[in-house]
């Protein structure tokens, strides 16, 4: 991968037809490779917005946006950007363009007009990231709601991103698949690939390794879960997940070294020790 951020957003805006204002009010921003980067805000606040532009859906109307040192400005390097990094919607439906699972999932692979072991081995690793391979002759129109969310994240993985942006993609999973595909996210991060997640759960924030909030357009605050949780979740108004209450108890009692995060599963593990 080349050198510098991955993304690199420089006093970026954008607004919408007959909007009485901006989506994206000079927005600066950096990401640098392998960051797992949790992007919260009030509905409205420019997050998907935002998320469009990092994928060159959406084009600045001033300023820039950079991805992996390409110019989205560029229509020439569209291609190349989407390849790279690739965006999953709240809404399944929106990507699936194919009737049957693994037809869908090969679809991106086949259009790079990669070889066909390649796109096989691409699809096989994508099913089995996402829980889909028993799964894959299946009609993609009889999936479960929960089930297209993570038809549309293999279809992604096949592209093999450089980076990830999720949009709401776990507003249709139950808990147990929701614990499931964010599992999947931290074996993929803990693999190099960047992730750009759009959340109002405060419970997969903890899995971030940095949060970006942002209201009218803007980004009002940039940081470490640590300092959002301890200074800037309340004021924001944002409810504190129960792991994270559970681990302050535990800590205070001394059940938990410091440095154990508030992920369940984690904090099981310690209490066992």
């Amino acid at each position: 991968m080349e050198e510098g951020p991955i993304f690199f957003i420089r006093e970026a805006e954008y607004s919408y037809k007959g909007a009485s204002s901006p989506a994206i009010d000079g927005v600066n921003l950096s990401v640098t490779s392998g960051e797992w980067a949790a992007l919260v805000g009030t509905n409205g606040s420019g997050k998907s917005t935002l998320a469009k532009m990092m994928n060159a859906l959406l084009i600045p109307a001033r300023g820039a946006c950079f991805v992996m040192g390409m110019d989205t400005s560029d229509a020439e390097l569209a291609a190349s950007i989407r390849q790279n990094v690739a965006l999953v919607f709240q809404n399944p439906d929106d990507q699936i363009v194919a009737s049957i699972v693994e037809e869908d999932v090969a679809f991106g692979p086949e259009n790079l007009g990669l070889p066909s072991e390649v796109i096989s081995a691409r699809v096989e690793r994508a099913l089995q990231l996402t829980g889909l391979s028993e799964m894959r002759r299946r009609g993609s129109y009889s999936l479960s709601g929960g089930q297209k969310q993570r038809l549309a994240l293999a279809g992604a993985l096949a592209m093999e991103p450089k980076a990830l942006i999720l949009d709401e993609s776990t507003s249709m999973l139950d808990p147990e698949g929701r614990a499931s595909f964010l599992d999947c996210l931290r074996e993929l991060n803990a693999r190099g690939i960047t992730i750009i997640q759009i959340t109002h759960r405060m419970e997969e924030v903890v899995h971030a390794s940095r949060v970006i909030v942002m209201e009218a357009g803007k980004i009002i605050w940039d940081g470490t879960p640590d300092m959002f949780w301890e200074e800037k979740c309340a004021e924001f108004g944002f409810d504190i997940p129960q792991e994270l209450e559970l681990l302050r108890a535990l800590r205070v009692g001394g059940f938990v070294p410091a440095g154990t995060r508030p992920v369940v599963s984690d904090l099981l593990e310690a209490l066992c020790l």
